[in-house]
């Protein structure tokens, strides 16, 4: 596949993760995909995929994801993004249900997507999470942390 095509089969995923249509990463998703390879939370294959997204979408049941950048080479996709959400659901974060918060969160992704015969097999990923965990009140800054990076409206 080309390059275009590559990046457009990323842009479909963006676009099913924000119509929330799970059943659309059918088409989208190869069935032994790998999500985040050799780290503790990582997710094998379409189903664990579907199940990852079905939970973050009824946490969040606004989440919306915009591209802010793309570039591809080879069989690989970059794209930057920028996610925002409402914590309005119960999501379930790694094994412990985490009651709605109604908390706004805002961060950004960088995923590195392979791309093989139209179909991701593979997503990297960079995401702000300690920024996301803080919003959510799931971590707490300490006073130094609290006097180093003030709180702000972003």
């Amino acid at each position: 596949m080309s390059i275009e095509e590559n990046k457009e089969i990323v842009r479909r995923l963006v676009a099913a993760f924000n119509k929330h249509d799970v059943a659309l990463l059918d088409e989208l998703i190869a069935s032994d995909f790998v999500d985040a390879p050799n780290t503790p939370f990582e997710l094998r294959g379409l189903d664990s995929f579907k199940k990852f997204e079905t939970n973050f979408i009824k946490g969040f049941p606004d989440y919306h994801e915009t591209i802010d950048d793309i570039i591809a080479e080879g069989d690989k996709v970059w794209v930057w993004l920028s996610v925002t959400g409402t914590h309005t659901g119960e999501w379930n974060l790694f094994g412990i249900p985490l009651p709605p918060t109604g908390k706004k969160i805002t961060y950004s992704v960088i995923n590195v997507w392979r791309i093989v015969d139209g179909k991701a097999v593979e997503r990297k990923s960079l995401r702000d999470m300690l920024d996301f965990f803080n919003k959510l009140g799931i971590i707490e800054p300490t006073e130094k942390a609290k006097k180093l990076f003030p709180e702000n409206d972003r």
